[in-house]
């Protein structure tokens, strides 16, 4: 009988196992599709930013920003109708959505306040200067870029995959050292397309990996 419930708590065990990996690797192959869709997104809004804000002088340009997260929610929706009768939600989807929360939380907040401090630090009450300050601060490209590589780093090690895990630092260190490199405002932006290419590089190498 004690023999019988050993191999019995193994077998269980072995089952719950093999139900995490499976839904750990249809989770990590339904992500490739999103990688290439934010990537592309993050490297054609970006290029656009920086050509228009380098040939008008205008960093006001960078408001187009805020059309990108609309844009990507509505595509994102309309592809996520294939998966809704495979989708189940578990421990392994609920981690994954929690890293972008929180990604998305840190920077939304990170961006925030950096945008506070300048604008307090100017010390006027000008909405021309508010809008400067929203789009003018250098080391929010930075801060931004680091935080997102570190979600896909994380994100990686929660789902056992190698290119989201090297994509991820590549993409945070590689943007720093890009963020250095650079010289004038308009030229960040590169960091952000740099970020979109290794986004659509990580979900080709997902979608080839899970085919």
């Amino acid at each position: 009988m004690e023999q019988n419930k050993e191999m019995t708590a193994e077998e269980s065990l072995s089952i719950i196992s093999e139900t995490l990996n499976s839904s750990r690797k249809e989770i990590t192959r339904r992500s490739g599709k999103y990688y290439i869709l934010w990537g592309t997104l993050l490297t054609v809004f970006s290029l656009i930013i920086y050509l228009l804000w380098k040939l008008t002088d205008q960093p006001a340009w960078n408001c187009l920003w805020f059309a990108m997260p609309v844009i990507g929610f509505l595509l994102a929706r309309l592809m996520s109708r294939k998966d809704t009768e495979t989708h189940v939600q578990n421990d392994v989807s609920r981690i994954t959505q929690g890293i972008w929360s929180a990604f998305g939380i840190f920077a939304c907040t990170v961006a925030v306040f950096t945008i506070a401090y300048s604008y307090v630090g100017d010390g006027a009450l000008d909405l021309g200067r508010i809008i400067r300050a929203m789009v003018s601060v250098a080391s929010l490209t930075a801060e931004i870029v680091l935080l997102f590589g570190l979600a896909e780093s994380i994100c990686g090690v929660a789902l056992k995959n190698w290119a989201m895990k090297i994509a991820g630092f590549v993409t945070g260190i590689g943007g720093l050292a890009i963020y250095y490199i650079t010289g004038a405002a308009e030229e960040q932006m590169l960091i952000f397309t740099f970020a979109g290419l290794v986004l659509v590089a990580t979900g080709l190498i997902v979608k080839y990996q899970y085919k």
